[in-house]
């Protein structure tokens, strides 16, 4: 009996002692543990003090503004095409010159352009004198105005014109009459205040038209009608020529075939 108390105890004091052992070791062990957990973890820098400082408690999470709502900006206004550089206005004229009869020459102020049809490119805006000639016909003059830009001329050698006026002085048996001769392209007609002398006829109808310089006198006999004897209240028998001329040539020309025109 008292051997089996003696190994009862025995058994606990050998447990006790185990136990504190224990203890005493683990105790011994675990700062040198702390300790290299806590010398292996890097110091914190500088930077990261100050943000720690600043950062507030995660106990206490800091007030925050209220964030206002995003506004989606507004599309932009799409950009507007550049528009086109408006086209300069030219600065010089371009005359096209036609005629109506081959191989008419073209000159504008004395120098030659070319044969019609001819183009006379880079003429300078202003007054031009302009010459067209042709075999077989009158020269033809113009004063033409030239402004920028492109510009047709059109020459007609086949067109007769005539304007021509003339003071006269009627001659009858007894006395005379005064008046004027007015001659055109469509006739001759003399006005005066004797309405018995009074005429109009076409060029074709003049049987006579001749001045007498000895007489100083133009004599006019129409086809079936009466003769006139005319003279210049002046005595000028030049006036008369030139008159009588210039009808004459467009009698030949409308008997040739060209154009009467106003």
């Amino acid at each position: 009996m008292n051997g089996r108390i003696l190994a009862i105890v025995a058994v606990l004091a050998i447990a006790v002692v185990g136990g504190f052992s224990t203890y005493v070791l683990f105790r011994e062990r675990t700062p040198a543990s702390a300790e290299s957990a806590s010398s292996s973890r890097p110091a914190p820098t500088a930077e990261a003090s100050r943000a720690e400082a600043t950062e507030p408690s995660r106990a206490e999470p800091a007030t925050t503004a209220p964030r206002t709502p995003r506004r989606t900006p507004a599309a932009a206004p799409a950009a507007e095409a550049p528009a086109a550089p408006a086209a300069s206005a030219p600065e010089l004229g371009t005359l096209r010159i036609e005629a109506d009869v081959p191989n008419a020459q073209v000159f504008i102020d004395r120098q030659f352009v070319g044969t019609a049809p001819v183009t006379a490119e880079n003429v300078k805006p202003g007054t031009h004198q302009l010459n067209v000639s042709a075999e077989g016909f009158e020269g033809i003059v113009r004063t033409i105005d030239v402004e920028p830009g492109p510009r047709e001329v059109a020459i007609r050698f086949k067109e007769v014109r005539l304007n021509a006026t003339i003071a006269v002085v009627h001659k009858h048996r007894v006395g005379s009459c005064k008046g004027e001769l007015v001659a055109t392209a469509q006739g001759l007609r003399y006005n005066t205040d004797d309405k018995d002398d009074r005429f109009t006829a076409t060029l074709a109808d003049l049987e006579t038209f001749l001045v007498d310089y000895e007489d100083k006198n133009l004599k006019i006999k129409l086809r079936k009608g009466k003769q006139y004897n005319f003279t210049d209240p002046d005595g000028n028998a030049d006036r008369l020529f030139v008159f009588q001329r210039d009808v004459d040539k467009a009698r030949q020309r409308l008997a040739k075939g060209d154009t009467a025109t106003q």
